[in-house]
């Protein structure tokens, strides 16, 4: 294999690798990279790794350029086709490799591709991420004696097996499941049937140009043909997935969103029955009422950072059994395997739900409060951290007016005593993530305010959303 060529700087991300395919991630790019996680895992004692891919289109090209890159540093290569994410994961640890690589672009556009990547069962972020293109860079690639050998598995059958063996429904269901032409589409439906639903299917073709909805369920927006899809056939319940099937949405039998920090509420209480008085961790971004609602069950809360390698990095370091994020990432460790599972996570939901009468009243009886979804502020390249660290700074002043709590774990939560706002960077975007929480719309227009006021003052002229 000649010296590959060094892939550009800006698809080494936060999370995982990702860029525009045929512009910043080509097929050339993907098998150094290859080369370089094969090289890598030469050097943690790894042997195989498992590859899966979305139904985006350029999938196969880059799926078949990170093999060739792996197997030069004469890594093996278990072949599992077009699968979800999650099923990328579990293949890892079902055939033994405990590594795997899901070419995936997640919720982007279609003209976008990426890779998330897991060693030794080791989700690989941040500095590490890094090392990989370092590795590259120093031509500090192992050239194994001999090319990696490549084999083919299919395990979305165990997958859909191993669930339906763990998660029992106390009564049938009707949902509606929309996966918006992403890979889900080609598992969510067997999986739901098995587990004793009728469902109702939209847009669970798999097609890589999205064409109907774009794939992201933690967008209201994306959520509006599922809405009418429930009223139209009178079911109990919706699901959303995202392109690559590791985010879950879901929405009420009368259209109501039950965002994802609310979710973690019936998770936590179901999973501190069996495990009391262990950690529950969730992000920056979620309600307030988690808090004290875990509390109130015995359990320990812990917020954290956003990004779902960062949370599965603090469960294995806490040994905690639940965690879960506001963009829709939940992460089951008590009786599945710690890794975020849009499917895994909607099969737990429906658990819980067949156990009542009325699945709805259980969902719209979980704590609310006034709240906006992700808002975002577009800037250029850098300065989201800039903007950040100057609210940062200026918060400690009384920038923000009279607050309760200056939290600083991931950008600036400033919590009130009738609710919070966010302003955090986000690490894969040059965009600044906000949210809003209060007690009723008096106070949530009082402390959009504040913040209007904080961030017009270190950096006037900008767009806000608010």
């Amino acid at each position: 294999m000649t010296t590959p060529t060094l892939p550009a700087a800006e698809i080494f991300k936060a999370y995982d690798i990702r860029g525009i395919v045929g512009k910043t991630l080509t097929a050339d790019a993907v098998r150094a990279i290859g080369h370089a996680l094969g090289s890598e895992a030469v050097a943690r004692g790894q042997r195989a790794i498992a590859i899966g891919r979305d139904g985006r289109l350029s999938g196969p090209e880059l799926a078949n350029a990170l093999a060739e890159g792996i197997q030069a540093a004469g890594v093996d290569i278990i072949d599992i086709g077009c699968v979800p994410t999650p099923v990328t994961y579990f293949a890892a640890y079902h055939l033994g490799a405990q590594s795997c690589v899901s070419v995936t672009g997640s919720h982007n556009p279609p003209d976008y591709n990426g890779l998330k990547m897991v060693l030794g069962g080791e989700t690989l972020f941040g500095e590490k991420i890094q090392a990989l293109r370092q590795r590259i860079i120093d031509e500090n690639l192992v050239r194994g004696a001999a090319t990696g050998k490549r084999r083919e598995a299919d395990v979305s059958g165990d997958y859909i097996t191993r669930i339906a063996g763990d998660v029992k429904l106390a009564r049938p269901m009707k949902i509606v499941l929309d996966c918006g032409n992403g890979v889900a589409g080609a598992i969510a439906p067997k999986l739901f049937r098995q587990l004793g639903c009728e469902v109702t299917e939209l847009f669970c073709e798999v097609d890589g140009n999205f064409p109907n909805h774009h794939p992201d369920p933690s967008k209201p927006e994306n959520l509006q043909d599922l809405i009418r899809a429930i009223k139209e056939t009178g079911s109990e319940l919706g699901l959303a997935f995202d392109g690559d099937g590791d985010r879950l949405g879901v929405v009420t039998k009368d259209g109501e969103i039950i965002y994802p920090d609310r979710q973690l509420m019936l998770f936590a209480a179901d999973v501190l029955e069996r495990v009391p008085g262990s950690e529950i961790i969730y992000d920056v971004k979620c309600t307030r009422n988690l808090a004290g609602w875990i509390r109130a069950r015995g359990g320990k809360p812990m917020m954290w950072n956003t990004g779902h390698a960062l949370i599965k990095a603090k469960l294995r370091e806490t040994g905690a059994p639940l965690a879960g994020e506001m963009s829709g990432h939940m992460f089951f460790k008590e009786r599945w395997y710690g890794f975020d599972d849009g499917l895994y996570t909607g099969a737990r939901l429906l658990e819980i739900l067949s156990k009542h009468a009325d699945g709805n009243e259980t969902l719209k009886s979980l704590p609310n409060a006034v709240c906006t979804p992700e808002l975002n502020i577009e800037m250029n390249e850098g300065e989201p951290f800039e903007l950040v660290r100057r609210l940062r700074e200026n918060a400690a002043s009384g920038a923000f007016g009279e607050t309760s709590e200056i939290i600083t774990l991931d950008g600036v939560r400033i919590e009130y005593a009738d609710g919070f706002g966010l302003a955090r960077p986000s690490n894969t975007t040059p965009v600044v993530v906000l949210r809003f929480e209060a007690d009723d719309d008096t106070a949530i227009k009082r402390i959009q305010q504040a913040f209007r006021k904080a961030i017009n003052d270190v950096w006037p002229g900008l767009q806000l959303p608010f």
